[in-house]
């Protein structure tokens, strides 16, 4: 059930509803965290991993350093030619899925958040660091760990 179903549940109408809605929407985090993780086509695996088939036209990015894709809300990068780098794409700051990779590093836009490539926070908009993925490379797949 919906935060908005929940809230008509309760028989809020009209602008009671909208105000209700809108407080609560304020106090939780923007990403719905009851939502299963999916694994998009081509990333085959299970529930605890990904794998990226590096030689495929989707992932093709990560075969150059400084690059990035991002699949499932985890931001993956290649960070040198041997090692990548994973971290979710929610930055810890304020909730926001804005997480991206930016001169060897994970920057997120919304205030500055600023991370290392193992999700350690660099400013005070990052301090709370964010979650790092384990990645492994065999031939062209690359696995990501959750």
């Amino acid at each position: 059930m919906s935060r908005m179903e929940f809230l008509k549940s309760l028989g809020l109408k009209g602008a009671s509803l909208f105000a209700v809605y809108c407080a609560a929407s304020g106090l939780s985090s923007c990403v719905n965290e009851s939502m299963e993780p999916t694994l998009p086509p081509g990333t085959g695996g299970n529930a605890n991993e990904l794998n990226l088939d590096l030689s495929t036209s989707a992932y093709s990015k990560l075969n150059t350093v400084g690059n990035y894709v991002i699949v499932n809300s985890i931001v993956i990068a290649r960070v040198s030619q041997t090692d990548f780098a994973a971290v979710t794409q929610v930055c810890s700051h304020e909730g926001r899925k804005k997480v991206y990779f930016k001169n060897g590093e994970f920057y997120c836009p919304e205030h500055g958040a600023r991370f290392d490539t193992s999700g350690k926070g660099l400013n005070s908009k990052g301090s709370k660091g964010i979650k790092n993925y384990a990645t492994e490379l065999t031939g062209t797949t690359l696995k990501v760990f959750l």
